[in-house]
């Protein structure tokens, strides 16, 4: 069985990427999906929102991509129903040491062809908060692209740039790539701005925005600083309630596609 793998990515930082994929993992793993949430991010932000320390890590995402340990050895369980492959801030390193490596943007994609036999069903990949070289294994692995974005001016600017990528990432390396989706997080409807780039984002890109839209919530802000998603820090939250829902709209495009 052939998994289907979403990158989570946007070039801007604070925008929800974490969030959403510690959150959407654990959302897919409760509908009883077997999912791999892989944190491609040197800050080890999702290794620890997910209980697992990143300061005593052993082995992570860092000695995988450079063929130092098997992804077997780097892979652990969370508590919340899907495996991790974890990071820490060595992963800052394998910017520069995969420029000599061969196939350097395609190091994350064959980790992944390696652990086939384990049958995941949905591969999440958190990237960095930039277009760099792990942001690139990410899309290069990945045959989904879904991208949390606030509705203010400046993303609206960015989001052109992160589909400009995506598209030469199609051309020149991963023609199996699409863009899955944009999701909008941090939304408060009070702000008439924010009501209006969303009204632009479903104009322009209509059914590529995903129907869910994540309210600004503290609940979810607050759940990080515990080791655990939202959705377990507090399930009655608007935050949580609206990642479970987006885990529905997002395994209802699957079995339609």
């Amino acid at each position: 069985m052939k998994a289907w793998i979403f990158v989570v990515v946007n070039q801007k930082g604070g925008v929800g990427k974490t969030t959403t994929s510690v959150n959407t993992a654990t959302a897919l793993a409760r509908a009883g999906k077997r999912v791999l949430l892989v944190d491609l991010d040197p800050q080890g932000n999702a290794t620890m929102g997910c209980g697992v320390d990143k300061r005593g890590l052993h082995r992570s995402v860092y000695q995988m991509l450079l063929g130092l340990e098997p992804p077997e050895a780097v892979r652990c369980r969370t508590d919340f129903g899907f495996d991790l492959l974890p990071a820490n801030r060595d992963l800052a390193a394998a910017e520069l040491e995969l420029v000599d490596l061969p196939e350097r943007e395609q190091r994350l994609k064959r980790a992944i062809a390696a652990m086939a036999d384990r049958q995941d069903e949905v591969i999440l990949i958190d990237c960095p908060p930039s277009l760099s070289m792990l942001t690139l294994n990410g899309l290069c692995a990945a045959n989904g692209v879904i991208i949390p974005m606030q509705c203010e001016y400046y993303a609206l600017e960015g989001l052109s740039d992160l589909v400009n990528t995506i598209r030469k990432v199609q051309t020149n390396f991963n023609p199996d790539l699409s863009m899955l989706g944009l999701l909008r997080v941090m939304f408060d409807a009070r702000i008439t701005l924010a009501q209006q780039v969303s009204d632009q984002l479903a104009e322009h890109f209509d059914e590529k925005v995903f129907k869910t839209v994540i309210p600004r919530n503290v609940r979810l802000a607050e759940a990080p600083s515990h080791g655990m998603p939202g959705l377990v820090f507090d399930p009655s939250s608007r935050g949580a309630k609206a990642y479970a829902s987006f885990g529905d709209e997002l395994l209802a495009r699957l079995a339609a596609a």
